[in-house]
């Protein structure tokens, strides 16, 4: 027992620093049992009551016993205080280690008659030709003193470093000189778009104002007067809004082309935090500044012009309003002194141009789209979206491709892929359908290179390409059926055809509306429903027949949500036809909403509409006459193809859809049963 208590003991004293070292070799010497066990208990560390607890016993053998356990628990505890002391030691000893290190560089560059570093001064040499305004480098000089003060190594400290670097990393006075020439700008502008005739002289106008406060009597404005100028300048926002494919985007990049400024992009759709585009404090872990002051560094000056793309795509959750975030930069009277969040220092956007891009212009924020000028991108007609093609996009995909040859696609032919394989508002499925194309002659050049300079696409080629028709006119514009009208409607993507059924069967009376229709559709129908039982003894109708009939309308294509005031005629009319059994004229389309008293109302998006008609095939539309206005906006080649009604009420909609046909009266069918009798 002695011996195993030795063991331990000398274990406990190598494991304790507070024991000196010869102290074992003192005690090992002791033969007497009692003496050696008392001299023990008095050199170890432990509580009171487990020292008096070994000394109250009475027998040697189990004094010993607990003695042992007693050691080999305390040699334990020694072991995990070892250990924490011994990681603590090695960090402080790598930080020791590292800063030693650093400290014999300097010494051997001194040695080398190097220029020894000074961060904070390099700091402030950089800081005070940045350019930055005085309250800005007020603050810059203030985290350098803070940075001097701070260890090498202080977590603070690389918050500050990464502070700085923004800091200098912004144009704050950097900048382009903006290029006013309108023949320029004019040709940048062809060159990269063809049509857009009003959103193209919009971006012209602009421009010549621009060009007009810049410059008096044929010289710059400087000095005071040019300040004055640039603090009085409204600071126009444009907004273009249009179907997606109509070329938004690249035109907003044109505008910086034509201006010779730089150009930044910030996307908008889906972002639900404010501190997108305020940034986050820079306290946080991987706090960053927001998307505007990105931007900026990105373009590298003062004066470029950003695109905020999908605006009217913007949301908000518990994190914030972004759209609420975007009035301080969008606004002429506060973008002077934009604040970010994680620089906290005011920002002048007021040169910076910002164009904006949506789809619906409703659907925008109502305080944001008061502050932005909007200019109207509509669908492109097929004439257009040939010249499109010939002019730009199969030259473009053809170098994509990697062709070496010239690839001719013939006017006809880019005809037949926009009719039968693209119906669409844009060119951007166009364009897509013609990469497809310019893939197949590339892996037939691979596999047996053509010699030919030129390469011709035939229409052969096209359906081989291409696969079979993907539209057809036939199925947009159906042939005339009783209880069927055709209407327009207008959408995100731009005009659409709207095909609208109605019949009639024995019941009680009941409406049945399907096709999953919005709110206003649905009370277009029913406006339509109560005017035609109105017209109950013109339709030659029984007193009692909605009482024993049902009404069913139905709007195909159930799984595309339908919706907006500019069905109510071709529900009526639909309804005319299913109840006298009489189909409208062939090709035929119509618009307007409809009121109790037989009125038709104008509505929005006619350009649109009419477009939509003009590709499905349509021959003959009817549109309010309240609306007549906006066939200005429609272009020439389209409304040469169509003809155009414009009309007041349903009586004037009824006599052009059935024409010279006669509905029977109840009254006349009731003389007719006499005479017969």
């Amino acid at each position: 027992m002695t011996r195993a208590a030795l063991a331990l003991f000398e274990e406990y004293i190598n494991k304790n620093p507070k024991l000196p070292d010869d102290l074992y070799q003192a005690i090992s010497a002791i033969t007497e049992p009692v003496k050696l066990f008392h001299l023990i208990v008095g050199h170890i560390t432990v509580k009171p009551g487990d020292r008096l607890g070994l000394l109250e016993h009475t027998e040697l053998q189990l004094a010993y016993l607990d003695l042992c356990r007693v050691l080999a628990r305390e040699i334990e505890l020694l072991n995990i205080e070892n250990k924490i002391y011994g990681e603590e030691r090695q960090q402080i000893d790598d930080q020791q280690k590292s800063y030693f290190l650093h400290e014999q560089i300097k010494v051997i560059e001194r040695e080398l008659g190097k220029r020894n570093y000074d961060e904070s001064g390099e700091y402030r040499t950089k800081v005070q030709n940045a350019g930055m305004p005085e309250a800005v480098l007020l603050v810059a000089k203030t985290e350098i003193d803070k940075l001097e003060k701070l260890p090498p190594f202080s977590p603070e400290g690389t918050v500050i470093r990464n502070y700085l670097d923004w800091l200098l990393a912004l144009p704050w006075s950097a900048r382009t000189d903006d290029n006013l020439d309108l023949r320029h700008a004019r040709r940048v502008l062809e060159r990269s778009h063809f049509g857009l005739k009003e959103p193209k002289l919009r971006v012209l106008e602009f421009l010549a104002v621009r060009q007009l406060r810049q410059v008096r009597d044929g010289k710059p404005v400087r000095g005071k007067a040019g300040a004055r100028a640039k603090e009085n300048d409204p600071g126009t926002v444009l907004c273009l809004v249009g179907p997606p494919g109509v070329g938004k985007t690249s035109l907003a990049r044109a505008v910086a082309d034509a201006m010779g400024r730089r150009f930044g992009r910030i996307s908008l759709g889906g972002v639900r935090d404010e501190a997108e585009i305020r940034g986050h404090r820079k306290t946080y872990v991987g706090a960053l500044p927001g998307r505007i002051v990105q931007a900026l560094k990105k373009a590298g000056t003062r004066n470029p012009v950003i695109l905020l793309d999908e605006i009217d795509k913007l949301a908000s959750d518990y994190r914030g309003d972004p759209a609420a975030a975007l009035l301080e930069v969008l606004d002429p009277e506060q973008d002077r002194a934009f604040n970010d969040h994680y620089l906290e220092v005011d920002l002048d956007l007021s040169e910076v141009l910002f164009i904006c891009t949506a789809n619906v212009r409703d659907a925008i924020h109502p305080t944001l789209r008061d502050r932005m000028e909007t200019i109207e991108l509509s669908s492109y007609t097929e004439a257009e979206k040939v010249q499109i093609a010939a002019r730009f996009l199969v030259e473009k995909q053809r170098v994509l491709a990697g062709i070496p040859n010239v690839v001719h696609v013939a006017q006809p032919l880019l005809l037949s892929m926009i009719r039968d394989y693209t119906r669409e508002a844009g060119v951007r499925q166009l364009e897509r359908t013609l990469a497809q194309i310019m893939r197949k002659l590339a892996h037939a050049y691979v596999t047996k290179p053509l010699r030919a300079p030129r390469l011709v696409v035939t229409p052969a080629d096209l359906r081989t390409y291409l696969g079979v028709r993907k539209h057809h006119l036939d199925s947009e514009l159906p042939a005339p059926t009783p209880g069927v009208a055709i209407g327009l409607a207008w959408t995100e993507t731009g005009g659409e055809i709207l095909k609208v059924e109605a019949t009639v069967m024995e019941g009680k009376g009941e409406l049945q509306l399907t096709g999953q229709l919005g709110e206003v559709m649905q009370e277009s129908a029913r406006a339509a429903v109560t005017f035609v039982r109105k017209q109950r003894e013109k339709l030659g109708l029984q007193p009692a027949f909605f009482a024993k009939h049902d009404l069913h309308i139905h709007v195909p294509e159930g799984a595309i949500p339908k919706d907006g005031p500019s069905a109510g005629i071709t529900v009526a009319t639909a309804l005319y036809s299913a109840l006298s059994g009489v189909a409208i004229r062939a090709r035929l389309v119509m618009t307007g909403e409809i009121t109790l008293g037989g009125g038709v109302l104008g509505v929005g998006g006619l350009k649109e509409k009419l477009l939509a008609a003009h590709r499905a095939g349509a021959t003959a539309v009817i549109v309010p006459r309240r609306s007549a206005a906006e066939l200005d906006d429609v272009p020439r080649e389209v409304r040469r193809a169509l003809t155009i009604h414009l009309v007041d009420t349903m009586e004037d909609v009824v006599a052009l859809a059935f024409g010279a046909h006669k509905f029977p009266s109840a009254r006349s069918k009731t003389s007719k049963r006499k005479t017969a009798k």
